[in-house]
C-alpha cells in the first residue's frame, strides 16, 4: 500500500496581507517555524514520505525552502503552477504524475493547524474503501458538507452566505459538518479531474457523491485553526 501526500501552497495569500506582501502564505511563520514546515511535520509524523507540494505565488522562494530542507526523511517535490493557479482538484490533476505509484494520497492544506490523528484518519479511509475521505468538525461555519448522520455519506453542500444549497443524496438524518481543509482520496480520482481546468475539490465531491463513495470523517474535538483567517 503505497501512500503519499499533497500539500496545497499555491495560493495568493490574500487574507494574510500584508504578510504575504513579499512572500508566499506557506512560508508565513509561527512561532519561529514556517506553515510548510508544519504540514510536512505532520504528514511525515504519519509516516509518509512520499510529499508534493504545488507552487505558484513566490513560487520560487518555496522552491529554494525545500531545496534547503534536507534534514526531512522524505522525498519532497515541487509541482510548478507558476504559469497558471488551479486551485486544488486542478493542482492535484497537473501534479499526476508524481502519483503514478501511489495507491491512496493524503491532501493537506497549508494554511491549516490541527491536532487531527491523521492515522486514525487514514485507518477508517482504507477500511470504508472510499473513494475520499473528508475531515470535518461541527464548528461554526458559512459553509457546510451534509453527510448522512448514520453512514456520514455525502449528500450535498449548503452556502448560508447565498443560501445555495444542492443536494444529491436523500437522506432523513442530516447533519451539517464544516471541512477541515484535509481529506485522503484514491488516485482514482484523478481520472474524474478534466485536464488544465481551474477547479476546487467542492464542485467534483459533491458531482461524485451521487455515484461515488464519498464520506466524512468527524474529528470534532481536535483542535483546529485556518492561520489564512486569522493569525493572531
Amino acid at each position: 500500500m503505497n501512500i503519499s501526500a499533497m500539500i496545497f501552497a499555491a495560493g495568493l495569500g490574500t487574507r494574510l496581507y500584508p504578510l504575504t506582501a513579499n512572500k508566499p502564505k506557506a512560508l508565513v511563520e509561527i512561532n519561529g517555524k514556517t506553515l510548510l514546515a508544519l504540514a510536512i511535520e505532520k504528514i511525515i509524523e504519519n509516516d509518509i514520505h512520499h510529499i508534493v507540494v504545488n507552487v505558484h505565488h513566490f513560487g520560487e522562494q518555496i522552491i529554494r525552502f525545500i531545496e534547503s530542507q534536507k534534514h526531512y526523511d522524505a522525498e519532497i517535490v515541487v509541482s510548478d503552477e507558476r504559469e497558471q493557479l488551479l486551485e486544488t482538484a486542478g493542482g492535484l490533476k497537473h501534479a499526476a504524475a508524481f502519483f503514478d505509484k501511489s495507491d491512496h494520497i493524503l491532501l493537506y492544506n497549508v494554511d491549516i493547524l490541527s491536532s487531527i490523528n491523521l492515522k486514525k484518519m487514514q485507518e477508517r479511509h482504507l477500511q470504508t474503501g472510499a473513494l475520499a475521505t473528508l475531515a470535518v468538525q461541527e464548528r461554526k461555519s458559512s459553509r457546510y458538507f451534509i453527510f448522512d448522520n448514520g453512514s456520514m455519506a455525502l449528500c450535498g453542500w449548503k452556502n448560508y452566505q447565498t443560501e445555495d444549497c444542492i443536494q444529491k443524496r436523500e437522506n432523513d438524518n442530516p447533519v451539517e459538518l464544516a471541512f477541515s481543509g484535509i481529506h485522503f482520496v484514491k488516485r482514482e480520482i484523478i481520472t474524474f479531474i478534466p485536464p488544465s481546468k481551474k477547479l476546487s475539490f467542492t464542485p467534483l465531491y459533491i458531482d461524485l457523491c451521487e455515484t461515488r463513495k464519498i464520506i466524512g470523517y468527524n474529528h470534532s474535538g481536535d483542535q483546529w485553526r485556518d492561520i489564512g483567517k486569522n493569525i493572531q
